[in-house]
């Protein structure tokens, strides 16, 4: 699964869209440790105005965000889901988004593919991404 190239991407227009669509962010795999991409990433998300919902197997909170420890876990809607994760770890991740109903996006970070969770989550009509930055291609989209 490791250096697979991805099938199914959206283009940079659907991406801008994406941008524009969402308001609220779960972030999983968003580390504490503010070295940690996921950290860096997630920080400058909340910078530019959307809600980011820490989802992390420990801590109370990051970021001043509450920690859920699963995605089902999260009261609230969430519009897309940005994965910090190793690629065998993603099926399951948007095996449990698609039980949500409320998930429109699946954006797996720079580095990240599974063709097989992108069709996945594709056949359930939901927009995806992967091996791509979020706060990258935010920036270079509204900079």
């Amino acid at each position: 699964m490791e250096c697979e190239f991805p099938t199914i991407n959206a283009n940079l227009d659907e991406i801008k869209e994406i941008f524009k669509e969402v308001k609220t962010i779960a972030v999983i795999g968003l580390s504490p440790n503010p070295s940690k991409d996921s950290h860096k990433v997630a920080a400058y998300l909340q910078k530019v105005g959307y809600k980011i919902i820490p989802v992390y197997p420990k801590e109370e909170t990051i970021l001043g965000e509450k920690v859920y420890r699963k995605l089902s876990d999260i009261p609230e809607k969430i519009d897309m889901i940005d994965i910090f994760r190793k690629p065998a770890a993603v099926l399951p991740i948007v095996e449990e988004a698609i039980k949500r109903k409320d998930v429109k996006v699946i954006w797996m970070q720079a580095g990240i593919v599974n063709n097989e969770a992108a069709q996945k989550a594709k056949d359930a009509g939901l927009k995806v991404v992967q091996n791509r930055c979020t706060m990258v291609d935010h920036r270079n989209l509204f900079s």
